[in-house]
């Protein structure tokens, strides 16, 4: 019952408090409120249900469905209830949630040979909203890991038991809804109550799980369709299955048998050959059959672009086929004619800093067998300058170009279709921390980006993380959008690279200082690391895609 204060920024005021208090607790007492409609805070900068008990001084923010923290929360715990719905409507079924696609998350019944009914769509939707209006208390409890491990085995909850004994953390959280318990690496919302939007809807043989739109968050988010990216998606866990590795406990085992390790590696690299050879033979006979001049590859930042297009190059080469290089980057416009952002900074992701009629003109020229003077931009100068080189096609040469408007038809819109291939290269993570948490592809590309930038460019992963959310917003306006529009997806994850990331990645984010907003997600990456047994890097071959991240690539970047 001590008497203490802490600190809440919302209001950039100390309150007083006593020892014990929750924070749901402590925001309900104050007046006026700092937030209207808080779900989580952050307490010393690290994300904490509205349950968090305050026994000393802390910073507290509370945070509502503006931050990304919260955005990951609801959705966390609509996954919980739908976890409870299929369990009080169909008692045995294991539901697993698969992967994000079509702005939603795609989940299935496991052990399920036929597809998901409109019955029991409408079933299992319905108890959610049932369980939702009750507003039942998503409860936290802290217990020592052996016990919640078993706890776990009696629900069959198998996987959760299989990756809980190997992390060797002496206590686990978890949260109990009714008759039913779970674990997340990431806290809930206070109860089922705050969860009003969301929609449920049948995908392919399974269901999809919508939830809001952040832009208007009262409404649901819309599916979008995507045949070619869960078509991607789904060739990738067909080989997690064939190989028994669909989890993060699963990987683990493989991991403490070192041979088994080995193995897996050469596998997985094995496929991504098979890959590149598929899209490299298909560019061939196109090209044989007068088409596919030029090959343009795209994806969001830190899908591994620029080995894919040096590995596509050599594949190309095995089917007679020579690749000319043209980079995007010559052809932006002079820095005075280069649009800004909406923080008044030069906006590079733009489609609109490319001088895209002088690039369409010199692509029409090359196809047309004429020598082309090529750009050179000049970076410090802040213009476009023309040195003496020079490029023609000849017999078996395509142009390679490599940039994130690839896919975009506003970049070679005079270009006639035939003439073109587009490659759409993304880490679509397939591995899965259990049934019920599945890995963002957006947490790969962010993990690679913290130790490219780390060990090449000199930037701490503060710097990274701080810069993440306008790359997001790039990469949502100018390469999401378009994604349907590849002839080819190459998924470019390898299903051992977070084991082998995490040696890289965990001493640069313990590197970001608790006092600073970066040290949330920094600490929540630390967190969602903690899950891998660590693997080393030495059986990487030279040629891996991982190289470009982790150096040691026999590629020239």
């Amino acid at each position: 019952m001590n008497k203490l204060n802490i600190y809440c920024k919302n209001i950039n005021q100390y309150v007083p408090v006593t020892g014990g208090e929750s924070l749901l607790d402590i925001y309900r007492r104050m007046d006026p409120k700092p937030h209207e409609c808080p779900m989580l805070a952050l307490v010393n900068n690290k994300s904490e249900d509205m349950s968090f008990s305050i026994y000393r001084p802390k910073q507290v923010e509370f945070i509502g469905t503006e931050h990304p923290s919260v955005q990951r929360a609801y959705i966390r715990s609509l996954c919980m209830v739908m976890y409870k719905a299929v369990n009080d409507r169909y008692p045995g079924k294991r539901l697993r949630f698969m992967h994000s696609v079509s702005n939603g998350y795609y989940c299935v019944l496991k052990h399920e040979e036929a597809p998901i009914t409109e019955e029991m769509l409408d079933r299992i939707k319905s108890k959610m909203e049932e369980i939702i209006e009750h507003d039942i208390p998503f409860v936290g409890y802290e217990r020592l890991t052996k016990d919640v491990v078993e706890m776990f085995r009696q629900q069959g909850l198998n996987d959760k038991v299989r990756l809980l004994s190997d992390v060797h953390q002496l206590y686990t959280k978890y949260y109990q809804l009714g008759d039913i318990i779970d674990s997340f690496y990431g806290p809930l919302v206070p109860s089922t109550g705050y969860l009003k939007t969301f929609d449920l809807q049948l995908y392919e043989e399974g269901m999809l799980l919508l939830g809001p739109d952040w832009n208007d968050s009262e409404k649901p988010a819309q599916p979008t369709s995507q045949p070619k990216m869960f078509k991607a998606f789904t060739e990738y866990i067909q080989f997690n299955d064939i190989i028994g590795v669909d989890d993060v406990g699963f990987l683990n085992s493989v991991i403490k048998n070192g041979h088994h390790a080995s193995l897996l590696i050469n596998v997985a690299e094995a496929l991504h050959n098979k890959k590149f050879a598929e899209i490299a033979h298909d560019i061939a006979q196109r090209y044989q059959q007068g088409g596919a001049r030029v090959v343009l590859i795209a994806g969001p930042s830190s899908s591994g672009k620029t080995t894919s297009s040096k590995r596509l190059a050599i594949q190309l080469a095995t089917n007679y086929i020579r690749p000319k290089v043209i980079e995007l980057d010559n052809y932006f416009v002079n820095r005075d004619r280069t649009p800004r952002d909406e923080t008044g900074d030069y906006d590079y992701e733009s489609l609109y800093a490319l001088d895209l009629e002088q690039f369409n003109r010199d692509l029409e020229d090359l196809i047309a067998g004429k020598e082309v003077k090529m750009p050179t931009y000049n970076f410090t100068t802040g213009s476009r300058e023309y040195r003496g080189n020079t490029l023609r096609l000849e017999k078996n040469n395509v142009l390679l170009i490599e940039g994130i408007h690839g896919l975009n038809p506003e970049l070679t819109q005079h270009i006639p279709e035939e003439q073109k291939f587009r490659l759409y290269v993304s880490a679509l993570t397939t591995l899965n921390i259990d049934d019920h948490n599945w890995i963002p592809t957006t947490d790969n590309r962010l993990l690679r980006r913290i130790v490219r930038d780390a060990k090449y460019r000199g930037a701490t992963a503060r710097d990274t993380i701080a810069r993440w959310g306008s790359v997001r917003r790039g990469e949502q306006k100018w390469i999401f959008p378009y994604q349907e529009n590849a002839d080819a997806t190459f998924n470019s994850s390898l299903l051992f690279e977070l084991a082998v990331m995490k040696n890289f990645a965990e001493p640069v984010l313990k590197q970001v200082p608790a006092d600073c907003p970066e040290y949330a997600e920094a600490w929540r990456l630390l967190r969602f690391l903690s899950y891998f047994e660590p693997l080393e890097e030495k059986d990487i071959p030279s040629t891996s895609l991982l190289r470009e991240f982790l150096g040691g690539s026999s590629f020239h970047y």
